[in-house]
């Protein structure tokens, strides 16, 4: 899985909860070229690990294809505790292949 951190004209909000020990989350997880089970699996952990270590923004890159990964996330963000909101990204954050979701408590 390659996960790379937004670039320095475009950082995405951090929360600010990381501890002094925490390890450091990306902005982003890449999931193009992941079976849908597989990505679902990833995307979960990394929405845990991403609220804990403070992040209020994520990026999710599925890429455009068939619409079968961004479908299955699209699915698992709808049900997901952490996630407050979700929509399709930006130009500049990857358009139809990539979805931005909002991280908080409900």
């Amino acid at each position: 899985m390659k996960r790379e951190g937004a670039s320095a004209s475009n950082p995405l909000p951090h929360r600010g909860r990381e501890g002094a020990g925490s390890r450091s989350i990306p902005p982003e997880i890449h999931l193009i070229g992941r079976t849908t089970d597989e990505a679902r699996d990833l995307l979960e952990k990394y929405l845990d690990d991403a609220f804990l270590a403070g992040l209020a923004q994520v990026r999710i890159i599925h890429g455009k294809g068939t619409g079968a990964l961004r479908r299955a996330v699209e699915e698992l963000l709808v049900s997901h505790p952490l996630v407050t909101s979700h929509r399709a990204g930006e130009g500049h954050e990857g358009g139809a292949g990539a979805t931005v979701a909002m991280l908080g408590q409900s």
